[in-house]
């Protein structure tokens, strides 16, 4: 009997998982898979829960993997909703409900894909599939306690597909083989508090501070590479606190974001910002500090067999042959790409973490049979 994806997903949605909280979502994949087969473990760290599920030897030379996450982020304003979030109603063709998209459709058409392979034609290889509660969140505890559990119990991937939403407009249209790198830089100037009226007794940290944040923002990081867009900067606060007009304050901050492409690191834009931050208090006496938090280092995984498995999986499902992209924020790609190649290929993502968070229901069935194809030639 074939595993329904639709049926799935709205046993997941009605799991009230919002990060940290996993509300059954793991347990009823775990008790899923065990009876198809699947040997399960729990790498649970600091109270989230995470699921490895294996089918197959262990270490086996050909074990393609799948990763996906099954919390959500908070419904918003519940008033503004006209579905229940956690109801997975389905109306007019449409499945409703936070997650719907992000990504408990994705994780259940991966699941019901190879629970249907394994019954009806196990093949030569193994299946190792990682479903984490903490993506939507700081992520310390989620796909990174998986990997490291892995590493621990001697447990390997040759390959992994993320099920993230990836198509842009129409189901198909995209996947993506890297992703950007992302940093925030954190900034905070301190001077000398002094009154408006007399500012050479002073030393004013908003002007120091607007001088930096003004050069950074005009600063053109790069123009692209071949597989990337141009690095962005945004500046997305600038703080001082001071609710009086004739006093300059002792000290302002302001935060940065940097989304990065392979021309960068981590480590040499960090070197770039605080020499600049230093060059700007040099000149200016006002001391800058900055703090800096990393959330991932841009990635690729070029071209070739494992994007091209996938992208004919995809356009023999579709008709489309999907885009190879490096476009959008992070994901747990980031962690996964340090143990074996990763690319993500899921729905479309118009809806995800929106108030009505919907999925059209025959792209869930579109997903798994996407999915399927895609194990199917991984181990032919």
């Amino acid at each position: 009997m074939s595993t329904d994806p639709v049926e799935l997903t709205q046993r997941l949605v009605r799991c009230a998982s919002v990060t940290p909280e996993d509300a059954g979502a793991i347990p009823l994949l775990e008790v899923l898979l065990k009876d198809a087969g699947f040997e399960c473990f729990r790498a649970d760290r600091e109270g989230i829960a995470n699921l490895v599920a294996r089918w197959g030897s262990k270490n086996h030379p050909k074990t393609i993997g799948f990763n996906g996450h099954t919390d959500v982020v908070p419904v918003g304003a519940l008033e503004d909703w006209t579905a229940d979030p956690f109801g997975a109603e389905i109306r007019d063709g449409w499945l409703f409900g936070r997650g719907a998209t992000d990504m408990k459709s994705g994780v259940a058409a991966f699941v019901a894909a190879a629970v249907d392979l394994v019954a009806e034609a196990p093949p030569e290889g193994a299946i190792l599939i990682t479903v984490t509660g903490d993506e939507e969140g700081v992520a310390l505890h989620g796909t990174r306690a998986i990997l490291d559990w892995m590493s621990a119990n001697g447990e390997t991937m040759s390959a992994c597909l993320v099920g993230e939403p990836t198509c842009p407009e129409n189901f198909g249209d995209m996947m993506k083989i890297g992703r950007r790198g992302s940093m925030t830089a954190y900034f905070t100037a301190t001077g000398v508090q002094g009154h408006s009226a007399y500012p050479h007794r002073a030393k004013n940290p908003v002007s120091a501070l607007a001088k930096l944040v003004s050069e950074l923002a005009e600063h053109e990081l790069d123009s692209g590479t071949e597989h990337f867009d141009a690095s962005t900067l945004a500046v997305t606060t600038f703080d001082t606190g001071n609710p009086a007009n004739n006093v300059i304050p002792a000290t302002c901050s302001a935060t940065v974001n940097i989304r990065f492409n392979d021309a960068h690191t981590s480590t040499s834009l960090t070197e770039w910002l605080s020499g600049l931050a230093s060059t700007v208090s040099d000149n200016t006496g006002v001391d800058i500090t900055m703090t800096t938090q990393i959330s991932g280092e841009s990635f690729l995984t070029p071209p070739g067999p494992l994007s091209d498995l996938v992208a004919n999986s995809v356009e023999a499902e579709t008709g489309i042959r999907p885009a190879l992209s490096t476009s959008g924020g992070t994901s747990d790609a980031r962690f996964v790409k340090e143990i074996c190649p990763v690319v993500e290929f899921g729905l479309v993502g118009q809806t995800m973490h929106q108030v009505d968070e919907r999925v059209e229901v025959d792209q869930i069935n579109k997903l798994k049979g996407v999915y399927r194809r895609i194990l199917e030639g991984y181990f032919t």
